[in-house]
């Protein structure tokens, strides 16, 4: 049988694509391929980060994605999900490395820092001479993040941290980390930015000091989470802070509460969405093609109506996912996105996306299981992306909210 080409892109949703928006995808998908596919199966294995890759990132034009000046590339909202999605496709780790990096800890800082703030971060995060990391999540607040206990005191021209972080992306070696900490002077959640610099970090023997130059203060103590089933090539790190000392100056300006950090998450909460269809893009491809390449019973698996009917339904999944994604970028572009609509299109990206990637490694059977394949590291990546930026449970409430005008977790 002759090699019959897969389409993942059933609607011709990127006929609309502008010139640059064809051509950003273009050299994504051709970064992707020349530099990820060949060697991101031995990092995930050996969960290890590989820090080769960003000189040729840096290089793409599209680290802070949507931020204007400072050497970022202020790209659309669809451009930046064409991003998260290309990436995806290649790789859930590399894609989440971009995510904290660009889009919350970059984000972060430009939403809720200073002019000054920015021109002093932002400029060498753009270019990934220095890398960043957001730390909100605490061991005992993950959904319900809002709770969060670690705590800043102000000491003369400080304040100085305590608490407990976990699951921090980048985490045990970004040069920038976005922390947030209750002020206990008026009890509301303030940003802190923390720098590394040429203190010797008092560290246990878990984890090395610094992963380049410079060392943290002492009173950060990041650990890098083993055992991982996902995402094994972003190390995600638990961090103890004990009297870490942050320099007043380094408090973002604009962040007050708890609504000012809620305004990142909902800027992010899209590309969540984007790496979704990413995932079920490349899943759906390697079972379209494997169903034409192996045979039983003396023919292709994909003559059979069992496969043809799955692979339909997972394409029309897919196709549902493209379409909630352009349109959330259309509205976000014309401020028209709100937060529960948002919360709606990460539920059931999510949701479809597990499903096609689940139903990809079933076509691939004993196959599946193998790296080299690469559907098992997109579908374990999966079941984590529906999981953070919010779970499936409390996207669902966020809408359920929206719909009845009742908090079922109030």
């Amino acid at each position: 049988m002759a090699e019959r080409e897969v389409n993942v892109d059933y609607f011709r949703l990127d006929d609309a694509l502008t010139d640059d928006e064809r051509a950003l995808r273009d050299r994504i998908r051709a970064y992707v391929a020349s530099d990820i596919l060949p060697m991101i199966n031995d990092y995930w294995e050996r969960a290890d980060f590989p820090a080769e890759l960003l000189p040729g990132l840096a290089r793409l034009g599209v680290i802070g994605s949507t931020i204007d000046g400072y050497g970022c590339p202020g790209l659309s909202r669809r451009a930046a999900g064409i991003v998260a999605r290309e990436m995806a496709r290649g790789d859930g780790s590399i894609n989440t490395f971009l995510g904290v990096h660009s889009s919350l800890c970059m984000g972060a800082i430009n939403m809720l820092g200073s002019e000054e703030q920015k021109q002093r971060w932002l400029p060498p995060l753009a270019t990934l001479e220095k890398t960043g990391a957001f730390a909100l999540t605490e061991p005992a607040h993950g959904s319900d993040s809002v709770a969060l206990e670690t705590s800043a005191r102000r000491d003369g021209d400080d304040f100085v941290l305590n608490g407990h972080k976990r699951w921090i992306g980048n985490g045990d070696r970004a040069d920038v980390v976005v922390i947030f900490a209750r002020d206990v002077a008026d009890s509301q959640v303030k940003a802190f930015v923390l720098e590394k610099g040429d203190d010797v970090l008092v560290q246990g023997d878990d984890v090395p000091a610094t992963s380049g130059d410079g060392a943290y203060p002492a009173g950060y103590r990041p650990t890098v989470i083993t055992g991982k089933i996902g995402k094994r090539a972003i190390m995600q790190a638990d961090i103890v802070l004990e009297d870490l000392r942050i320099p007043a100056r380094n408090v973002l300006e604009f962040c007050n509460s708890f609504k000012d950090v809620s305004l990142v998450l909902t800027a992010t909460r899209g590309g969540a969405a984007w790496e979704a269809v990413g995932h079920g893009m490349a899943a759906y491809e390697i079972a379209a093609a494997y169903a034409l390449e192996r045979r039983q019973f003396g023919k292709p698996i994909g003559s059979f109506q069992l496969v043809q009917g799955r692979l339909a339904n997972m394409l029309s999944e897919l196709t549902s996912m493209q379409l909630m994604c352009t349109r959330m970028a259309e509205l976000a572009e014309a401020g028209q996105l709100t937060g529960p609509m948002a919360s709606m299109v990460k539920m059931s990206t999510a949701q479809k996306g597990k499903w096609i990637c689940a139903e990809a490694r079933d076509i691939l059977a004993g196959n599946g299981l193998l790296l080299e394949r690469h559907v098992a590291r997109h579908l374990t990546d999966m079941d984590v992306v529906s999981t953070y930026e919010g779970t499936d449970s409390i996207q669902s409430l966020l809408v359920g909210r929206d719909i009845t005008g009742i908090s079922a977790f109030k």
